[in-house]
């Protein structure tokens, strides 16, 4: 496991700020830990756990910022629906959450050759149009992204040492 590091006032604070704060700051320091990327390489220095936030952490970011249609031309596509990430995501409680992806993923499979290609910025903007099949599960991440970032905040704190170590500092 990557050693992760991350001071109990740095938790505290994060803490009092809410669970989306709490998840973020234990996210930042695995994500630290492995040199901010997530790769072939860092991923084998990480335990199921500490992939599945960083899994998580990229999803809520790519889903927030342009939805499905985004995160599969940006390459984790693959990352999300070929790996068991729905099935580690039953195991945090996160069952609406896995089901939204598994359903997603039937898109995937028909479209991501398209999406994934090489293509301009307006080519990009187009495919929003092109697959208008993706926003329904766009919104229900949006509409539920508070509650599914808690679940994984709670899943967190429950099991913080398979994630972090906490120091005094």
């Amino acid at each position: 496991m990557a050693k992760a590091e991350i001071s109990e006032r740095v938790l505290k604070d994060a803490a009092a700020r809410g669970m989306t704060a709490y998840f973020e700051a234990v996210a930042t320091a695995v994500s630290g830990a492995v040199g901010g990327g997530l790769t072939a390489e860092t991923m084998a220095q990480l335990n199921a756990d500490q992939i599945t936030l960083l899994a998580y952490k990229i999803l809520r970011e790519e889903l927030t910022e342009g939805g499905f249609i985004q995160l599969i031309h940006n390459g984790y596509g693959a990352f999300i629906f070929v790996n068991p990430f729905a099935r580690a995501l039953r195991g945090w409680g996160m069952d609406a959450l896995a089901a939204l992806i598994q359903k997603a993923h039937k898109l995937y499979n028909k479209f991501h050759a398209e999406i994934e290609r090489d293509m301009t910025d307006e080519e990009f903007m187009a495919l929003y149009e092109q697959y208008p099949a993706f926003d329904k599960f766009d919104d229900n991440f949006v509409e539920n992204e508070e509650m599914f970032t808690a679940l994984a905040a709670c899943y967190i704190d429950n099991r913080l040492d398979r994630f972090v170590e906490v120091t005094d500092e």
